[in-house]
C-alpha cells in the first residue's frame, strides 16, 4: 500500500483526471446528477442495474445505537421524505440494526425502499448462514442489494471465489431470488478494493456495485477517490460512498462542516451517499443536503480540498484505515467463517 508520504495529497493533474472521467461518464449517459426527483430528493441511476436510488442513503449502523422507537421512527421518516436507500448488515449491533429495521419496514414501508445489507462470511456455509439470518431479522423474502462486507484483507477476495467460498452461496441465493443485485464494500486500503476487482475479473464475474469511503479527507491520503473509483466507472458498477464525515471523526478536524462534508461525495459520480443517522435533526441535515444540492465548480472543490490537506495528510482522522476501530471482523474474525 502507498504510505502518506508517497500518496501526499491530490495533484492538480489528479484532479484534472478525476473530474475528466466524471464528466466522461455523465457525457456518456453512464452517469446523471439526477436522474428524477422525489419530495424533492435527487435520484441517481445505480449503475448498468438501471435501479434508481435517492442521493442519499441511511446507514444501517447508527440506527441500532438509540432506542427501538427512535430507529423506527427515524427510517419511516427517511422514507417518508423520498429517501429509499437503507444501509444495513448481519454485524450491526448484534442483529438489533436488521431486527429494528425490519419492524420499519412492516406497514407498505418495504414498498417504498431499496434495502440493501451486508455478510462477513467468507465460505459458503457461513455466508448462506448469515444471509438467511438477515432476511429473518429484516421479514423480507429478498434483499434488493446484498454486499460482502468488510473486504479488508488481501485475502478476503481469494476466499470469497474459492471453491466452497461465499460467492457461491450467493448466486444460488440470487438464482432463488432471495437477492437481486451483489456488491462488496471495504474501508481499509484502495490496493484491497482493486485486487477485490480483479479477482472478481479473473473469475469473469462482474460486481453490480462498490461501496468505498469517499470524503474531503479522502482524496489526500490512500485515496479510493483516484484509485478505485475510476475504475469502477470505466467498468459500469454503481459506486456506493460511504463515511462522508468518517463516523464524525472529520468533523473533529473544524476543516470542513457537515454541509461541506456531504456535498462534496455527492459532488462525485457516485449512485448514493451513505450516512449515519442517528437523530431527527440528523435526518434533517441529510434531506436537506440532498435537496440543496448543486454540482460544485472546479474552484469550490480547490477551496475544500486546499482546506483539508493539511490535516489529511497522515490519515489521522480516517481511523477506519489507519485503526482496527472500524474492523469488526478483526475483533470477532468468527464472523469470517
Amino acid at each position: 500500500m502507498k504510505n502518506a508520504n508517497e500518496e501526499g495529497g491530490v495533484t492538480r493533474r489528479q484532479f484534472l483526471e478525476l473530474s475528466a472521467t466524471a464528466a466522461m461518464a455523465v457525457g456518456s449517459g453512464g452517469f446523471a446528477w439526477a436522474a428524477e426527483v422525489r419530495g424533492g430528493i435527487p435520484y441517481r441511476v445505480l449503475g448498468r442495474t438501471g435501479e434508481k436510488v435517492s442521493l442519499v442513503g441511511v446507514g444501517g449502523a447508527h440506527i441500532g445505537r438509540v432506542s427501538e422507537k427512535e430507529s423506527i421512527s427515524i427510517i419511516r421518516g427517511a422514507l417518508d421524505r423520498g429517501i429509499n436507500f437503507l444501509d444495513n448488515s448481519w454485524d450491526y449491533n448484534d442483529g438489533k440494526s436488521e431486527e429494528w429495521m425490519g419492524k420499519a419496514l412492516k406497514d407498505g414501508y418495504r414498498q417504498k425502499s431499496f434495502l440493501m445489507t451486508k455478510i462477513d462470511g467468507r465460505t459458503k456455509i457461513s455466508a448462506a448462514k448469515q444471509l438467511d439470518e438477515s432476511l429473518r431479522r429484516l421479514q423480507v423474502d429478498h434483499i434488493d442489494l446484498l454486499q460482502f462486507h468488510e473486504i479488508i484483507r488481501m485475502n478476503d477476495a481469494d476466499r470469497i471465489f474459492a471453491p466452497g467460498g461465499a460467492l457461491e452461496a450467493v448466486l444460488e441465493a440470487k438464482k432463488a431470488g432471495k437477492v437481486r443485485y451483489i456488491g462488496f464494500t471495504g474501508h481499509k486500503s484502495p490496493d484491497i478494493h482493486l485486487h477485490m476487482l480483479k479477482t472478481a475479473a479473473d473469475h469473469k464475474f462482474e460486481f453490480d456495485t462498490v461501496q468505498m469511503p469517499l470524503n474531503v479527507m479522502d482524496a489526500h491520503y490512500e485515496s479510493f477517490e483516484t484509485r478505485v473509483l475510476p475504475v469502477a466507472l470505466q467498468r459500469k458498477i454503481a459506486v456506493l460512498g460511504m463515511k462522508p464525515m468518517g463516523d464524525r471523526i472529520i468533523l473533529d478536524s473544524k476543516a470542513a462542516e457537515p454541509v461541506d462534508c456531504l456535498h462534496y461525495t455527492m459532488n462525485l459520480p457516485v449512485s448514493v451517499v451513505i450516512t449515519g443517522i442517528d437523530s431527527q435533526k440528523i435526518l434533517d441535515q441529510a434531506v436537506n443536503a440532498a435537496r440543496s444540492f448543486q454540482p460544485l465548480s472546479g474552484t469550490q472543490v480547490s477551496a475544500l480540498l486546499a482546506k483539508t490537506r493539511e490535516v489529511a495528510r497522515e490519515g489521522k482522522f480516517e481511523l477506519y484505515k489507519t485503526s482496527e476501530k472500524f474492523d469488526t471482523t478483526a475483533k470477532k474474525p468468527e464472523y469470517l467463517g
